[in-house]
């Protein structure tokens, strides 16, 4: 959850620099936890495993309609009303409400397709079609077959970032994400096998592993920029993958971080998911706004700062938030 608040935080534009030290600089800073969308599937097949054979299909997607669609659905509507809300105060100050004033319907079309395809929101929804098609073929949820049909769909999408057959945004890759839910379940499956092979791997190959998918993951990225694809970062470029299963394999083996019991990880998580992402786009730009700060007119250096700082308040706030909401009435808010 830290890697996907980071990766939210980035104050620096993919086409902001040209000179080759401020690309890798800036290249590393998005792409090092570039693994954390694919890790957080992997992670999710892990937890779930045990309640698909507990529940029947029906009874835990009315569960998990409880605990987050009920949560991600308030999240997303004080989004809208908040964005509304600054749109409506900019129009009184004569600042000029474009599609607000002119054609509201079609403005809130596009706000409310842009939040539930385009923001970080839209990986709710992906997340929950994923549970779905996994519980659809619930029979067959631990043979390999169903693993490689789903890998080859990945890949298909991986394949397209270079032939662009199709829209290659995250928001089109509906179905890129099962095969990694799916690996998941199926490692939980077979807990103590996998744990073994994890043991015998040494610390030298794991991170001799991440260093060189870490270097062809950026390698990659700059070869879809050269060829003119806006989405170069894409999470799910074939070096990307490798790179988030090694990443896997690294935290698997590194094992509970007692630092971080405190934060309580697995009651926090998801509240930090949905409350981050209204404090980076409707809280800091009433901050930074006054200040007009130019970010492409700084060096990589200070945007990579800057970022940091944008990361720093909106995990701190978050969690504080979500800490708080899940001692009151209200914790539902936060997936309790």
């Amino acid at each position: 959850m830290m890697g996907i608040v980071w990766e939210h935080s980035s104050a620096i534009s993919i086409e902001l620099y040209a000179d080759k030290s401020s690309l890798i600089v800036q290249s590393f800073t998005l792409q090092v936890f570039k693994f954390v969308s694919i890790a957080f599937f992997l992670i999710a097949g892990f937890l779930i495993n045990h309640k698909f054979q507990e529940y029947p299909a029906k009874q835990y997607l009315k569960n998990r309609f409880k605990n987050t669609v009920k949560p991600w659905l308030f999240w997303v509507i004080l989004f809208m009303a908040i964005t509304i809300l600054d749109r409506f105060v900019a129009w009184a100050k004569g600042s000029g409400g474009g599609l607000f004033n002119t054609d509201f319907p079609l403005y809130l079309y596009n706000l409310v397709k842009m939040v539930l395809f385009f923001s970080p929101y839209w990986f709710i929804l992906n997340f929950l079609i994923c549970i779905s098609i996994l519980l659809l073929f619930k029979r067959y949820l631990y043979k390999i077959w169903l693993g490689v049909l789903l890998g080859l769909i990945s890949l298909v999408y991986s394949v397209n970032l270079h032939f662009r057959w199709f829209e290659t945004t995250h928001s089109a890759a509906l179905f890129g994400f099962v095969f990694y839910l799916w690996l998941g379940v199926y490692l939980n499956r077979y807990f103590s096998q996998f744990k073994a092979i994890v043991d015998r791997i040494p610390w030298l190959v794991i991170g001799l592993a991440l260093l060189v998918t870490l270097s062809m993951s950026m390698a990659e990225a700059f070869y879809l920029l050269d060829s003119g694809l806006k989405d170069a970062y894409n999470t799910l470029r074939v070096t990307n993958i490798l790179y988030s299963l090694v990443a896997f394999l690294a935290l698997f083996k590194m094992g509970p971080i007692s630092a971080l019991k405190s934060l309580k990880p697995r009651q926090t998580t998801f509240g930090i998911y949905l409350i981050h992402f209204i404090i980076l786009e409707r809280v800091l730009p009433l901050i930074f706004q006054p200040l007009k700060l130019d970010f492409s007119q700084f060096n990589i250096y200070v945007n990579t700062a800057i970022t940091l700082g944008r990361f720093l308040f909106a995990y701190i706030v978050s969690i504080v938030l979500t800490m708080l909401l899940s001692k009151t009435k209200m914790k539902w808010l936060v997936g309790q």
